[in-house]
């Protein structure tokens, strides 16, 4: 697949870079440009990123890295099963825990939930950090919905990572799951107050609370662009009717010259 020429390959972490130092030089810098590339197209185009991870792969292989990358694309492209396998891969060669929770949530993918609430049972789940720890429970809470267990669910997120004014990475996507499930049982009120607590620690864009939000106001946006559109449309539709008009006024005037 074709790399831009803007991208070097230096873009990759620090680590990343060491891992592929067990590579031949050229290799090392072919396989470091796709990796760019998935991280560059995972979020806005995720198939064009799956593409790319499919040749670091061919190139890679044993390195962890792009077997994570793999992982991570297969997964926003919902294809479960090959992402778990390669999260697995990046797992026994690293002994890393800190993809046990997107593991999970692949069981969630593949329709056994049940093996996601073991998965967050496990002692693996111990030794995260606590973005690990955020994270596994919105998947938990993800899989208590998947079972109909919507009281579960909302309990599952009442932690004092919810309840804290500060805002870490992980806030938004945290009030935001509790605001939805809030919504899903009915409790339309709690949901608004929680959109709204989401809205303020949304400060890149990472969740559509703002939307949400908007819909329990009735708020609806008018597109400007299907405005213009329908200026256009009118113009359009005025102006064969002012051609009609000359044409009458035309077959009038040899009509008089006929007479």
């Amino acid at each position: 697949m074709p790399i831009p020429e803007d991208v070097t390959g230096d873009e990759i972490d620090k680590d990343v870079r060491q891992e592929l130092q067990s590579l031949p030089k050229t290799l090392a810098e072919d396989v470091a440009k796709n990796l760019v590339m998935v991280a560059r197209l995972i979020d806005e185009d995720p198939e064009g990123a799956y593409g790319y991870s499919r040749v670091a792969l061919r190139l890679a292989s044993r390195v962890a890295a792009v077997r994570e990358a793999a992982g991570f694309a297969a997964y926003a492209n919902q294809k479960y099963g090959e992402a778990l396998a390669e999260f697995r891969a990046a797992r026994r060669m690293t002994g890393s825990v800190e993809l046990w929770p997107v593991m999970a949530d692949c069981e969630r993918g593949l329709g056994r939930p049940e093996k996601a609430l073991d998965m967050a049972g496990a002692p693996e789940v111990h030794k995260l950090d606590k973005a690990g720890q955020v994270e596994m429970r919105l998947v938990v809470a993800g899989a208590r919905r998947d079972l109909g267990q919507l009281d579960a669910a909302i309990v599952t997120l009442q932690s004092p990572e919810l309840a804290s004014n500060s805002v870490q990475p992980w806030t938004a996507r945290l009030r935001y799951a509790y605001a939805d499930a809030l919504l899903a049982a009915g409790r339309e009120g709690e949901a608004r107050e929680w959109f709204a607590k989401a809205v303020e620690a949304d400060k890149d864009g990472s969740t559509d609370a703002s939307d949400r939000l908007a819909e329990l106001d009735g708020v609806e946006f008018v597109d400007a662009f299907d405005e213009s559109e329908a200026e256009d449309d009118a113009e359009s539709h005025e102006a064969p009717v002012a051609d009609v008009l000359d044409h009458e006024d035309g077959e009038d005037v040899e009509d008089d010259e006929k007479d």
